[in-house]
């Protein structure tokens, strides 16, 4: 499942996505976007989670959650249209 998470610090790295979302499961890859320009976060980034019950798992406890001073919105991606 492909998992999107917006409000992260600025100073958050792919890695720190990957370790918070991994005591939920199997990460496949956690990737923050960044601006193309200046390379700074742009504060949202998408997981990958193989499985379903543990992305749906790591959706339901991250929502809403507190990490680093910002409240997570965390929620499943959608295909852009």
């Amino acid at each position: 499942m492909n998992i999107f998470v917006s409000n992260l610090s600025f100073r958050m790295s792919d890695t720190d996505l990957e370790e918070i979302f991994a005591e939920y499961g199997e990460v496949e890859s956690a990737k923050i976007i960044k601006d193309k320009i200046t390379s700074k976060s742009r504060g949202f980034g998408f997981v990958e989670m193989p499985n379903e019950e543990e992305a749906t798992q790591a959706i339901e406890s991250l929502d809403e959650h507190e990490i680093e001073g910002r409240v997570l919105k965390v929620k499943k991606a959608h295909p852009r249209s």
